[in-house]
């Protein structure tokens, strides 16, 4: 959340020399860390393969090597938000990019599964502290108009470019090396975005506050209850007293969740936010959308190496299309949304998504990558880039100042959380599909719950269409010019 997001003055703490703006640097310390930070969903995704038989995970539970971070990444982001505005912005994102950067060391360190789940978990909650100024430093750093709506273009191409760029690089470093290099490459990164960050950063004023805890604690514990029921169901049945008893208590925690935010002086979640209906239809469709790409993220890079044979570079190397094209297109979308308005932009990209994956939940046993892979990829690539810039100014457009903070804060968690219970309910159903396919060869069981995966995560993307042609037509760039002056740079 931002320093808005908080209804109190500063405090008379002695004020600190602010350094020249270098907009520049800044922004692309910004764009490195979110890129680290996103990718870091999907990077491990390449090496489960590899990390499943090492670290002894099953079908169903190595799903947890992806849920451990984003839901602590998701759940705490929230708290991580409050946390920059009370104690400072600047001192939080160096103190959250330096946790991630051991926790990443850690990880790579893992001798069992519980080494290498707590070390992702505490990767999540130093991403969680350090994402929530990253676009309020954007919109502190660059003015209203051009400069922050193509500073914003790149901020978002970057996040949804983060999953393909994760896949590609894991691909990578696991043929090369070992999957403990899908760890150890945050490192160097993070100790350099550490470093660059104190020094180009300034200090935010400090506002007075409390923090929101129990708001913290159940939103966490309630959706980790939420993912466990569907991951459980998977393995061992819907009816299993475990299973009831997951879904009981995410239940249970959440509505604590909401009573609570509606109660707090200081809310970790401002339920106000989605008073708005406008506003609430564009944070679904995010999250939604999210779930459903991550289920592309998620299958394929298996398929490809447990299905058809690749190596995890070949398999990292095939994702190449869709991330060139992702940033390719990104690039366009600023001069695209001032002419067009954001909502033709996301229905024709969330079109093309649930195209790209109805088209590979087609795919068998013996498909080929030319034929079955190259052109869904590129078609998802298209849909991503135009489908993510033009939703998130949907959810920032129009918010009053103190509630710019929270609003980021919020769409970084609703991506988070979307991709956690994304990836746990369509495990599950792909799961139970490959079980129910009775056929001698595992891979073709095991394509077959890919198919119904897919399919439902085509389904979703849909419906996030659907959703998207009830948004309101205007433009939050309208005011942008068509040839606007390029932003102020280094």
């Amino acid at each position: 959340m931002s320093t808005a997001s908080i209804s109190a003055t500063p405090s008379t703490e002695k004020v600190v020399p602010q350094r020249e703006p270098k907009p520049g640097l800044i922004l692309a310390t910004i764009a490195t860390c979110q890129l680290m930070l996103v990718l870091d969903a999907t990077i491990v995704n390449i090496a489960l393969p590899k990390i499943r038989p090492a670290l002894h995970f099953s079908e169903a539970s190595q799903s947890w090597v992806l849920n451990a971070y984003t839901l602590a990444f998701g759940g705490l982001l929230l708290l991580g938000g409050r946390a920059g505005d009370i104690l400072g912005r600047r001192r939080m994102f160096v103190t959250g990019v330096t946790l991630f950067t051991v926790a990443s060391f850690i990880g790579g360190l893992a001798v069992d599964s519980g080494m290498l789940l707590a070390s992702r978990a505490l990767q999540g909650a130093g991403a969680a502290m350090a994402g929530p100024s990253m676009l309020a430093l954007i919109i502190t750093t660059f003015p209203e108009g051009a400069p922050r709506v193509k500073a914003m273009s790149l901020y978002a191409a970057v996040s949804s470019a983060g999953g393909s760029v994760g896949l590609l690089l894991g691909g990578m470093l696991t043929t090369w090396g070992s999957w403990r290099l899908v760890m150890y490459i945050n490192v160097p990164i993070g100790a350099a975005a550490a470093i660059a960050a104190a020094r180009l950063l300034n200090e935010s004023p400090r506002q007075q506050g409390r923090f929101d805890i129990p708001g913290a604690i159940f939103s966490v514990t309630g959706m980790s209850s939420l993912v466990y029921g569907f991951i459980n169901a998977s393995e061992h049945g819907w009816g299993t007293p475990v299973t009831i008893a997951a879904f009981v208590a995410a239940v249970v925690l959440l509505g604590a969740f909401v009573v609570t935010e509606s109660k707090v002086e200081f809310p970790v979640f401002p339920l106000r936010l989605l008073k708005d209906s406008h506003r609430a239809r564009a944070y679904g469709s995010y999250m939604l959308l999210v779930g459903a790409m991550f289920s592309m993220f998620y299958f394929m890079p298996q398929f490809m190496q447990r299905v058809l044979g690749y190596s995890p570079m070949r398999a990292g190397l095939a994702f190449l299309p869709l991330t060139v094209t992702l940033f390719a297109v990104s690039r366009f979308v600023p001069k695209l949304l001032p002419r067009f308005g954001p909502r033709p932009l996301i229905v024709l990209g969330t079109a093309l998504i649930s195209g790209a994956l109805l088209w590979l939940a087609q795919i068998k046993a013996d498909s080929g990558f030319t034929g079955s892979l190259l052109v869904p990829f590129f078609m998802f690539g298209l849909g991503g880039a135009l489908a993510f810039s033009p939703i998130a100014l949907n959810i920032m457009s129009g918010l009053a100042p103190r509630d710019s903070g929270a609003g980021s804060g919020l769409m970084q968690a609703c991506q988070q959380i979307g991709a956690a219970v994304g990836i746990a309910v369509l495990v599950t159903i792909s799961t139970s599909a490959a079980k129910g396919s009775h056929d001698p060869n595992p891979e073709v069981n095991f394509t077959h719950g890919l198919n119904t995966g897919l399919l439902v995560g085509s389904g979703i993307a849909l419906t996030v269409c659907l959703i998207s042609l009830t948004l309101k037509p205007k433009a939050p760039a309208a005011a942008v010019p068509a040839q606007a002056p390029a932003p102020v740079t280094e």
